[in-house]
């Protein structure tokens, strides 16, 4: 995206936010704009009636000066008022808008692809989803404002130094040209410069996100330091930004400033002699200083205004980036169902190539898994074993080969019904900071007492519930940090049985666990796996001695399959690998 978005490229954007969000607070804004037209004429109320309290003043009327004072009194009530529900108003929509942003952009995110999220760091994520939002939403209070109380303001405190004097108001106005060319290039650095800082944003809460999951790394490297330096560094860029947007932001009232001087400095000059020579009174001066004082404060609302609105559209920009991302693996506008029940349906990789960018990870794969029977794949660390079950999932797509089951080719299954023939149990189990119960449950609510009961049972977590201050209903913590290693795969073992899917991916679902945990999630997988169609991803070859077929992988190929007593005797890569994790292990 281009530092410099000509202004005819925010006409997108604004028809965008007004379709998807402003168009349906219509009602609320147009109230607000009427108490704000209100409380801006009264700024020219103000001054025109300065005009009769002096001049009643000066010709000693003292039956008027009450008058006059009763209605300055109302004036300001009709000010405070409009003005002050006028912000309760506008604070309303902006919080609506910033929050129905919020839920869409989380909504639209999920649809995304996983590369589009292994290509945009977390803490990117997050800057959009709070900082943008709040930003992009809450600048409409301020623009809105400045079009209907400081434009009402302006043009009702122009009347009044009119109706008093043109020559006058010629003179205040003169060198409001001289700062047009200026103001506009202040614009253009302020959105560059806030651009820039919403990104140094995003950098801040990435870094922020890595520290935080890392800590314990952190610790045991000891780079408390390093991390310190690195954040502080960040946040460093940030403040750079920040200041040089504020700077352009400053900068376009302050000019108004000038120009308020210069104005007001001739008026003085011409107008002053005017008086001493008896062509005008002291009340009409008095009436039009006091406009012309007062129409620079709106004015200069109006510029700081300019540059806030700049820097929303940054905001904008960002978000409406995000939204205009599309996912690309969606299911098919007609999708063909599975001929056989899915527990009799055989996998079928044929010649399946993938790259991620310009690094293959597949080279022409091919490999069949039996239904109800166990496969399982081995081989070195980047032979691509984890992205065959990313394939099959359809989180990623090859580029060339075909990947069926049933004989269905997976792009012409329906992704919702493709998904829901696979339980997934990884290394790396993901648990959210929420009980125990929900953890397992995922938010069903069809499973009934006893049905939960044989899942935890079947899962082993009934084995170390008790020892849990709360029970099932336990916090997991931030990540599953409140419990070990085997406790978290027993929960993960305990969704795939409640998800009761005909196909089980298991992805080194035990190698991170000491023995005897390995030994108790090991049982509860192989309750798990009976009778249904199991694919195995594993690096400790003992795991997989009694899998029914076994693949060796190597460089994205399969190069070898067979039991593990024919691999074994066929002394290839498999032979050697066992023989020298065995050796290892002895």
């Amino acid at each position: 995206m281009a530092d410099d978005v000509p202004p005819e490229d925010s006409r997108p954007l604004l028809r965008w936010i007004w379709r998807g969000y402003l168009r349906h607070h219509t009602a609320v804004i147009l109230v607000a704009l009427v108490l704000m037209g209100i409380e801006g004429s009264m700024l020219g109320a103000i001054s025109y009636l300065v005009k009769p309290m002096f001049e009643n003043i000066v010709d000693g009327n003292r039956g008027a000066i009450p008058l006059v004072a009763i209605a300055i009194l109302g004036v300001f009530l009709a000010k405070s008022l409009s003005g002050f529900f006028q912000r309760v108003l506008m604070t309303r929509v902006g919080q609506r808008i910033a929050a129905t942003l919020q839920r869409d952009l989380v909504a639209h995110m999920l649809t995304l692809d996983s590369l589009w999220f292994q290509k945009t760091p977390p803490g990117n994520l997050i800057e959009r989803v709070r900082g943008d939002t709040l930003a992009a939403a809450t600048i409409w209070s301020t623009v809105l404002a400045a079009t209907g109380r400081d434009l009402v303001a302006l043009v009702s405190l122009m009347g009044v130094a009119l109706s008093v004097d043109w020559v006058w108001t010629l003179i205040a106005v003169t060198a409001v040209p001289l700062v047009v060319l200026p103001v506009m290039a202040l614009q253009r650095w302020v959105r560059r410069s806030a651009r820039a800082a919403r990104n140094a944003a995003a950098s801040i809460a990435t870094r922020l996100d890595e520290i935080f999951h890392g800590v314990t790394t952190i610790k045991l490297n000891r780079l408390e330091m390093r991390e310190s330096d690195r954040f502080a560094e960040t946040v460093d860029g940030f403040v750079r930004q920040e200041i040089r947007s504020a700077t352009g932001q400053a900068g376009i009232p302050a000019l108004i400033d000038v120009v308020a001087g210069i104005g007001l400095m001739g008026v003085i000059g011409y107008g002053g002699l005017q008086i001493i020579d008896g062509d005008k009174t002291l009340g009409e001066f008095m009436s039009f200083f006091t406009a012309m004082a007062l129409v620079f404060e709106p004015l200069r609302r109006l510029g700081n205004v300019s540059g806030a609105w700049q820097a929303a559209l940054a905001s904008l920009e960002r978000l409406h980036a995000v939204f205009e991302a599309q996912p690309t693996i969606l299911s098919p506008a007609r999708p063909k169902p599975l001929p056989v029940p899915a527990d009799k349906a055989e996998i079928v990789l044929d010649d399946v190539s993938l790259a991620y960018a310009d690094m293959p990870v597949l080279k022409g794969l091919s490999l069949r898994a039996e239904p109800g029977r166990m496969t399982a794949l081995v081989g070195a660390s980047g032979a691509g074993k984890s992205t065959v079950f990313n394939l099959l999932t359809r989180l990623v797509e090859p580029q060339s080969g075909r990947i069926t089951i049933g004989g269905v080719p997976i792009a012409d299954m329906a992704l919702p019904d493709l998904r829901n023939l696979f339980s997934v149990v990884t290394q790396e189990s993901s648990l959210f900071d929420e009980s125990l119960r929900d953890n397992i449950l995922l938010g069903r609510t069809d499973v009934s007492a006893a049905r939960l009961d044989e899942v935890l049972e079947a899962a082993h977590i009934t084995d170390f519930l008790p020892n849990l201050a709360q029970g099932l209903d336990s916090p997991a913590g931030p990540r599953g940090a409140n419990l070990s290693g085997g406790q978290r795969q027993r929960v993960a073992i305990a969704r795939a049985l409640l998800r009761d899917a005909p196909i089980l991916l298991l992805d080194e679902a035990t190698s991170a666990l000491d023995a005897k945990s390995e030994r108790v999630v090991q049982q509860a997988l192989d309750r798990l796996s009976r009778t249904r169609t199991t694919l195995v991803i594993a690096h400790r070859l003992t795991t997989v001695r009694d899998a029914d077929r076994i693949i060796v992988m190597d460089r994205g190929r399969a190069v070898e399959h067979g039991t593990h007593d024919e691999l074994i005797a066929g002394g290839g890569l498999y032979s050697g690998l066992y023989k020298l994790q065995f050796a290892t292990e002895t």
